[in-house]
C-alpha cells in the first residue's frame, strides 16, 4: 500500500527539470524575454503608483480646471512639471495613464482568473459527466461564442450599471465560455487515457476524479487560453470604458482617457488620447507576446 502511495505521488508531482527546460527554451527568444520584462515593469508601476505618480488622480483638491489641456513639458501655477501635459480636467497624464494601467491589469488579472477556474470546472464535468450534461453545456457555450465577446460584454455591462463588480462580470460573462471550451476538449481527451479509466473503475466521487486526475493534466492548453483572454479581458475593459458602459467617470480607466480626449484629437490636443493609446497597445502586445511563447512552448505540435 505504501508503495502505490508514494508511486502516486511522485507521478502527481511534475519534475522539475520540465520546469527549467520551459525557463531554458522561453529565455532564447528575446522578443519573448522583452515582453515579459515589460509586463513585470508595468505590473511593478502598477503596484506603486501611489508611491511614485506625481499626482493623485483621484484626488479632486489636487486638480486645477485652468490647467487642463495643457501639452507635454507645461509647468503649472503651482510649480508643477506635467511631463505627459493634463487631460480635459486638469489631472496630470502621467499619473492618470499609470493609474489607469493599475485598472487595467486588475481588471484583466481578476475577469481572466474568474473565467478561468469557472470554465475550467464546468468544462471537465461535461467531459466527465458527458450524456445529456455534456450536450447541454456545449450547446450552451456554442451559442455564445456565435456572438462577439464586445456584444455580450457591452449588453451585461449596459444592465448591470456601472462600477468595478459589474464590470468584472461582464467581461467574465463574455470570457468563461472559451476556457469551457478548451477545458472541454482537454479533458475528453484526458478522460480516455488509461489512468482515468483505472481510476473510474475504483469508487470515488466524480469532484476526486476531475480535480485529483483530469483537471491537473488538462492545464497546459488553458494556460495559453489564459493569457490570450487576460490580454482580451484589459481591451474589452477599455473599449466598454471608451463606450461609456464600463467604469464610473471617477476611475481613470484608459478608455475613459482615450474618451475625454477623443474629442480634441482633431483640435490639435492629441495627447489626451494619443498617450494612453499607447500605453494601452503595449500592454497588450507584450502580453500577446508572451502568450504566444508560452502556446508554442505547451502545444507539442507547435515544439521543433
Amino acid at each position: 500500500m505504501s508503495d502505490i502511495t508514494v508511486k502516486d505521488n511522485i507521478d502527481a508531482a511534475p519534475p522539475a527539470s520540465a520546469w527549467r527546460d520551459f525557463w531554458r527554451i522561453f529565455l532564447r527568444n528575446k522578443v519573448a524575454v522583452i515582453a515579459l520584462a515589460v509586463v513585470l515593469v508595468i505590473a511593478l508601476v502598477a503596484i506603486f503608483a501611489p508611491f511614485i505618480t506625481p499626482q493623485d488622480p483621484y484626488d479632486l483638491r489636487s486638480l486645477v480646471l485652468r490647467d487642463a489641456r495643457r501639452p507635454p513639458g507645461f509647468v503649472g501655477a503651482n510649480g508643477m512639471h506635467y511631463l505627459l501635459g493634463t487631460d480635459s480636467q486638469g489631472r496630470d497624464l502621467l499619473s492618470a495613464i499609470i493609474y489607469g494601467l493599475r485598472i487595467s491589469l486588475e481588471m484583466g488579472l481578476i475577469a481572466g482568473a474568474v473565467a478561468f477556474t469557472i470554465g475550467a470546472i464546468v468544462g471537465c464535468f461535461a467531459a466527465y459527466a458527458g450524456g445529456r450534461f455534456e450536450t447541454f453545456i456545449m450547446r450552451l457555450v456554442d451559442v455564445q461564442l456565435s456572438f462577439p465577446a464586445i456584444l455580450l460584454a457591452f449588453v451585461v455591462a449596459a444592465l448591470l450599471g456601472q462600477g468595478k463588480g459589474q464590470l468584472i462580470l461582464a467581461l467574465v460573462f463574455a470570457q468563461y465560455a472559451y476556457f469551457v471550451r478548451t477545458a472541454h476538449g482537454a479533458a475528453s481527451a484526458e478522460r480516455q487515457k488509461d489512468y482515468v479509466q483505472a481510476a473510474l473503475s475504483i469508487p470515488m466521487s466524480g469532484w476526486f476524479v476531475v480535480t485529483r486526475h483530469i483537471l491537473p493534466n488538462s492545464l497546459p492548453p488553458l494556460i495559453v487560453v489564459a493569457t490570450v483572454q487576460v490580454a482580451s479581458a484589459i481591451s474589452l475593459e477599455a473599449t466598454l470604458s471608451f463606450l461609456g458602459v464600463g467604469l464610473p467617470p471617477t476611475e481613470p480607466s484608459l478608455g475613459m482617457l482615450i474618451a475625454n480626449g477623443f474629442q480634441y484629437l482633431l483640435s490639435g490636443r492629441y495627447w489626451i488620447s494619443i498617450y494612453p493609446g499607447v500605453a494601452l497597445i503595449i500592454l497588450i502586445m507584450a502580453i500577446n507576446l508572451v502568450g504566444d511563447q508560452v502556446r508554442d512552448q505547451l502545444n507539442p505540435r507547435l515544439r521543433k
